[in-house]
């Protein structure tokens, strides 16, 4: 069984040789792990990594508009952008060079491969900022849908290209939870953001591939939405904000996988050898042989030692082939 194989299996709740097992430790490390193994991908090949999670491809929105609607508005709320065509165009082959240089990359280790995407209420944080889009969120609902809506649109035609690259699944990225709740009601995450998040989802699995959905906090308000919309993979399924691991044995472990499970704010980079040792055992003792990546909760920050971040990987590498 190869990686991709043995990660489709676990998405899908079928029989694997062993736990896939994964990690977000480039963004922060990569001169440091260059530096102790040679490169990133020597790290992922020493450990035998299943998954290549893809950046790259164009930006959604278009800068040049963006330029001229500040040239003539002194407030971007959602009314104003409608006015406007906002976004690129996503059909550029070149900007998607990255995106094929990495996925033939990990094809050639037969990794599963997935890119990812913005999302909705976390895209457009970054032109609104999060306290004015939580403002707005209230004040101008109808006008933020339909930019969802077209954003939503922007993201099949934009899939599509990844999928014909070779990517495995769709990952989008729409953080909506605080550490202790959801950072707006969800009666507004169910107006405005699950109907396009349906629309996504549903046009990646018509392509035959899958979809997953990272969102940091506690989301456990619309995890019955979450899998009605059709996510096949949850990540991070953050503990620390809420969210228990019984939570998805017990509730979803039949709906979809999760990727995760080792957190980097209260674990890796984080606690004494000793501790971090229990934590993993203690994790991979409730998910192993279910439906579960195992994998960081997020990016590994820049405090964690590369002498940590080995040991934590090495214990990984055992405990995912006993």
């Amino acid at each position: 069984m190869n990686s991709t194989e043995r990660v489709k299996n676990t998405i899908l709740g079928k029989d694997t040789d062993r736990q896939p097992i994964y990690g977000w430790v480039k963004e922060n490390l990569a001169d440091e792990l260059a530096g102790e193994y040679g490169s990133v991908s020597a790290f992922e090949d020493k450990y035998e990594f299943d998954a290549a999670h893809i950046f790259g491809g164009p930006w959604s929105f278009d800068s040049d508009t963006f330029d001229k609607i500040r040239s003539e508005h002194d407030e971007l709320s959602p009314d104003v952008l409608l006015d406007y065509n906002i976004f690129a165009s996503p059909e550029n082959d070149a900007d998607y060079e990255n995106v094929k240089r990495e996925i033939a990359h990990h094809k050639e280790r037969d990794r599963f491969c997935y890119v990812q995407t913005p999302g909705l209420f976390e895209h457009f944080n970054t032109v609104f900022g999060i306290e004015d889009h939580l403002m707005y969120t209230a004040l101008y609902p109808e006008e933020l849908g339909e930019l969802y809506r077209r954003q939503a649109e922007w993201t099949l035609r934009f899939a599509d290209k990844c999928l014909a690259f070779g990517a495995d699944m769709i990952h989008i990225s729409d953080d909506w939870g605080s550490q202790k709740d959801m950072l707006f009601s969800p009666s507004t995450w169910h107006e405005i953001i699950y109907p396009n998040m349906k629309t996504i989802v549903d046009h990646v699995h018509s392509k035959g591939a899958f979809a997953s959905l990272h969102s940091d906090g506690c989301i456990a308000k619309v995890l019955d939405g979450v899998r009605d919309i059709g996510f096949d993979v949850v990540h991070p399924w953050q503990e620390n904000a809420g969210m228990p691991l019984e939570m998805y044995i017990e509730n979803y472990s039949s709906d979809f996988a999760i990727m995760g499970g080792i957190c980097v704010q209260s674990a890796i980079g984080i606690l004494p050898r000793n501790e971090l040792e229990k934590e993993i055992r203690r994790v991979f003792s409730l998910l192993k042989g279910k439906r579960w990546i195992c994998c960081t909760s997020h990016f590994v920050q820049k405090h964690c030692s590369i002498e940590d971040l080995g040991f934590a990987y090495d214990l990984i590498y055992k405990l995912a082939r006993e």
